[in-house]
């Protein structure tokens, strides 16, 4: 169960350089978390608009936190925020906050534009240390707003997209393949989706190298409607339960 809620973000990942013209000031997401028949949780994103650096950022901020029976024996209170900068669609700033059990992580992570250098606080240890990174970088957060901008050629079937992330102080290679399109029953009806499959590192978080499932919304939003993976330990389930303020009219059919 370690780190589940990197479940909800590491994966909403492809690269792209558009503007963040697709989102909503004040959109809010919200998703329920199961690991196995248990009800584990929940995971929030919610974005702002502001000034970062005298510049346009869009301010994303994403909360989990373990519930019910699974809370009584593993408490989870985790926080990330991201600010991107709206007309590169790059991340500037990037905190994760995160309590797992008996695990802490407190970072907080500044990227120099153009110099391909990160700037990363330990938050709990007092300490920085610098980091060459490249230029196309994204964190867990600027990835999942990323996904939402691409079009329909760029999210075509068969497509692959290469992204590199930037997760606590690594650098992790992750690909993504557009391998089907589905229709998907939510508790707001059946929608259109595509299937995406993430290829992710095996052995840490997650059992297979392709063990993650994702189904995104197959229109202008690209929101994460459903999302399983099989972990080293059991698996989990995400489902999309609450939207406020999404851009474009969602189309549900009974």
């Amino acid at each position: 169960m370690k780190n589940f809620l990197i479940f909800i973000f590491s994966f909403n990942i492809i690269l792209t350089s558009a503007q963040l013209d697709n989102v909503n000031s004040e959109e809010r997401l919200k998703y329920r978390i199961h690991y196995g028949f248990l009800n584990a949780g929940l995971a929030t994103l919610s974005t702002k608009k502001t000034i970062y650096n005298n510049t346009p950022h869009l301010h994303v901020r994403g909360e989990g936190r373990s519930t019910g029976a699974v809370r009584a024996f593993f408490k989870v209170d985790d926080v990330y925020e991201s600010y991107i900068n709206i007309q590169t669609g790059l991340p500037s700033f990037y905190i994760r906050n995160v309590k797992e059990g008996s695990y802490y992580r407190n970072f907080a992570s500044t990227f120099k534009a153009n110099s391909g250098i990160v700037s990363l606080h330990d938050r709990i240890k007092n300490t920085t240390q610098t980091f060459k990174i490249p230029m196309d970088i994204q964190d867990m957060l600027s990835c999942f707003y990323h996904l939402r901008n691409l079009t329909t050629h760029q999210l075509k079937l068969g497509s692959s997209i290469k992204i590199n992330v930037w997760i606590d102080d690594e650098v992790y290679p992750f690909m993504l393949r557009v391998t089907g399109k589905e229709i998907v029953s939510t508790r707001f009806g059946k929608i259109h989706a595509l299937r995406i499959i993430p290829s992710v590192m095996s052995g840490r978080v997650f059992k297979a190298k392709e063990g993650v499932t994702l189904w995104v919304t197959d229109d202008a939003n690209h929101i994460p409607i459903q999302l399983k993976a099989e972990l080293a330990v059991g698996s989990l389930k995400a489902d999309l339960i609450e939207y406020t303020n999404v851009k474009h009219p969602f189309n549900f059919s009974k």
